[in-house]
């Protein structure tokens, strides 16, 4: 009997997400913010593949703009990896090549799909059964979103956003994404939150001790209704990522002035996230921002997490 040889490649997907609630809790000593988001995973992925390597390497590909993702060892996917082979004590490297399909800087979370589907991926490559459980705490110490881009679906993040409770979705959501040509800071954004709570600290409710997602929308998630959901999508950090970019409110006029349920600010943007009554809708609001030469593309949620995909 032979030992079984050693996997040549190893393949990961796992998917970008929009906040279809993001509540944000006041500034901590720390400088850091309790949040409470409803994350939805959808249908643009993140495409690891990973090779045996003495050292660690990254290359980058996609349909999207790359000139702001690094390929040093400040990339995400090397950290990630690098991490994982310290938790285990393993010796090698590994040589990864990403396949970018959700927007860079764009609020969607593609960093974390990344780090999500390289921690899948080495796992896997180098053999070490690394526990589900160790690998989420694992995932939380790279990033708030990074747990989330692991288990997909749709779920309930509170804390930093990376404490999950899965919360129940029927059906599917269709979404139409006008993408940005430029990125949004997510500390900027964040800054601009508590520089605006601060000046009219006298005229605005203060920020929630406990932020906690709104009872309306997780009815709308578990009834599949998009009509309902549209009326609950809340977004903090829209109002911030405005003042900084004040052309995306121009975006979230023109998408609801074209059959649009609603509009939000994807995270810390600046992709705008359009819902959808059905397919025929998003198709037709895709042509029409598509005709006001914006980029858009379609997608739908929710979608599974961080998967082994066999090629």
């Amino acid at each position: 009997m032979t030992a079984e040889a050693a996997p040549t490649m190893i393949h990961t997907r796992a998917p970008g997400k929009i906040n279809v609630f993001l509540q944000v809790g006041a500034l901590e000593d720390d400088g850091y913010h309790d949040v409470a988001i409803a994350y939805q995973a959808v249908s643009l992925y993140e495409d690891v593949r990973a090779y045996p390597a003495d050292d660690f390497s990254v290359s980058v590909t996609g349909t999207v703009e790359l000139s702001r993702v690094p390929t040093d060892g400040s990339n995400i996917a090397i950290r990630a990896a690098r991490l994982l082979a310290a938790r285990t004590g393993y010796r090698g490297g590994v040589r990864l090549e990403i396949d970018k399909h959700v927007p860079v800087t764009g609020g969607m979370g593609g960093g974390s799909a990344d780090a999500a589907a390289t921690l899948l991926a080495c796992d896997a490559l180098w053999g070490t059964a690394f526990p589900r459980e160790d690998m989420l705490d694992l995932a939380a110490e790279l990033g708030a979103d990074v747990p989330f881009a692991f288990t997909g679906g749709t779920a309930i993040g509170t804390g930093r956003g990376d404490q999950l409770s899965p919360a129940l979705a029927k059906g599917q959501f269709h979404w139409v994404l006008a993408l940005a040509d430029f990125g949004l800071s997510t500390p900027a954004v964040y800054r601009e939150l508590d520089e605006h709570r601060a000046r009219h600290v006298q005229d605005i409710s203060p920020a929630p001790a406990a932020p906690s997602v709104d009872a309306n929308v997780l009815q709308a998630l578990r009834a599949g209704d998009p009509h309902m959901l549209a009326e609950c999508l809340y977004n903090d950090l829209q109002a911030p990522a405005i003042h900084l970019e004040p052309s995306l409110a121009d975006v979230l006029e023109l998408g609801e002035r074209n059959g649009a349920l609603a509009g939000i600010v994807s995270g810390s943007g600046p992709t705008v996230a359009f819902l959808a009554a059905d397919i025929d809708s998003a198709l037709e609001l895709q042509i029409a921002l598509s005709a006001a030469q914006l980029t858009v593309v379609r997608a739908t949620g929710p979608v599974h997490g961080a998967r082994i995909v066999t090629d």
